[in-house]
């Protein structure tokens, strides 16, 4: 009877000392897991800039243009009838996935700034990285003014105009100050085509404030983006050797030389609510510079060669250029200016469909080491 008793003891101790054991190797697996997620989480971010924003503006400018398609109009062109009898579906699954991938973009900045403050703070010195710090405002503008459920002379459209508008002013006074008050930052060393986004945030601002009825707003604010765009024009056609040079895989960022005056003529139309000579005139410009990329495909065959996130720089820039050829063509009404707007609302749908599918069967390439916007921000660290 010792014996069994002593035997039972043995066996309940040795099934103990086994379930601490296995609950030890769980516990130090887990722990294994959590610290591989979190570094894994924390390469993300520091890979992570705020170019990957070229991603939500290209959808939250699909997401108006359509919008501005359904919306009411006067233009009796079968393509209207067509979009006007569909049901609102599509465009609020497109509207619902557009603010689901900014508010996604907009968290992971956010943790970014928290947990890699230094690496934000040699963005927002560098002369191409800061001006992606437009991006995200202007996409939650451009989100702002196509929602389907905020008017735009209501309380929240007032609240979110100015939540989204401040930051872009006080960027404003950031780079339009030095352009002419820092000589290491004039512009003449520092310009290059991603300035324009500074433009581009200005006007999409007076637009939505258009929208308000708030024309003396809407006026300042294009004011102060048309006068920049046009110095900004002038020196990037001059082509000052002292100037920076963009990496090969960034000429995509050459498509918005064409986006900034095609946005001016949206927003100018949207203050004079006409699509009148002098809108007609920008995206007369627009459609030249559009032209004019097109016929230099060599400048673009080095960043085509592998897909890289700076793709997403297409997008937007074709979107806003088919939004103003369809004011253009409603102002118009001839045969040409449709086929015209047929032709670029065409263009414009394929590629964002093409860089879709080529960033889903390309994620791993998404935050790729050989980033030209971490390479150049890299560099300025270890220069610093």
């Amino acid at each position: 009877m010792a014996t069994q008793g002593s035997q039972s003891e043995i066996e309940v101790v040795v099934e103990a000392s086994t379930t601490f054991t296995n609950h030890n190797q769980q516990t130090v697996l887990s722990i294994i897991i959590l610290k591989r997620l979190l570094n894994t989480f924390n390469a993300i971010l520091v890979k992570f800039h705020a170019g990957y924003f070229r991603i939500s503006l290209s959808l939250g400018s699909q997401v108006f243009l359509w919008k501005t398609l359904n919306g009411p109009s006067n233009d009796t062109s079968i393509l209207r009838h067509v979009l006007h009898i569909l049901h609102p579906t599509p465009f609020l699954v497109l509207w619902s996935l557009a603010l689901f991938i900014l508010v996604l973009l907009s968290l992971l900045y956010l943790l970014k700034c928290l947990f890699h403050f230094n690496t934000v703070k040699t963005e927002f010195l560098h002369d191409v990285g800061v001006n992606y710090l437009f991006a995200p405002w202007i996409s939650w503008l451009l989100l702002l003014q196509s929602a389907p459920f905020i008017a735009p002379k209501t309380f929240p459209y007032f609240v979110l105009w100015w939540v989204f508008v401040i930051p872009l002013v006080l960027l404003d006074v950031k780079i339009y100050g030095q352009w002419f008050t820092k000589g290491k930052r004039f512009l003449s060393t520092v310009a290059n085509p991603t300035g324009q986004l500074s433009v581009i945030g200005n006007l999409v601002g007076a637009q939505a404030a258009a929208y308000m009825g708030w024309q003396e707003t809407s006026i300042f604010l294009f004011s102060l983006g048309i006068v920049h765009y046009f110095v900004l024009f002038v020196t990037l056609y001059q082509h000052f050797s002292g100037g920076i040079q963009l990496p090969g895989m960034l000429s995509p960022v050459f498509f918005l030389y064409f986006a900034a005056p095609s946005v001016a003529s949206l927003a100018w139309e949207s203050i004079a609510w006409a699509f009148d000579i002098v809108s007609k005139m920008l995206f007369f410009l627009s459609l030249f510079l559009f032209t004019s990329l097109v016929f230099k495909p060599n400048l673009f065959k080095k960043s085509m060669r592998r897909f890289n996130v700076a793709w997403w720089a297409y997008s937007f820039p074709l979107t806003v250029l088919a939004l103003a050829s369809t004011e253009y063509a409603q102002e118009v009404k001839g045969s040409i200016a449709h086929i015209l707007m047929l032709l670029l609302l065409s263009i414009s749908v394929l590629v964002l469909l093409g860089l879709m599918v080529f960033t889903l069967f390309n994620t791993k390439m998404l935050l790729s080491d050989n980033d030209p916007i971490v390479t150049l921000l890299n560099h300025l660290q270890r220069v610093a």
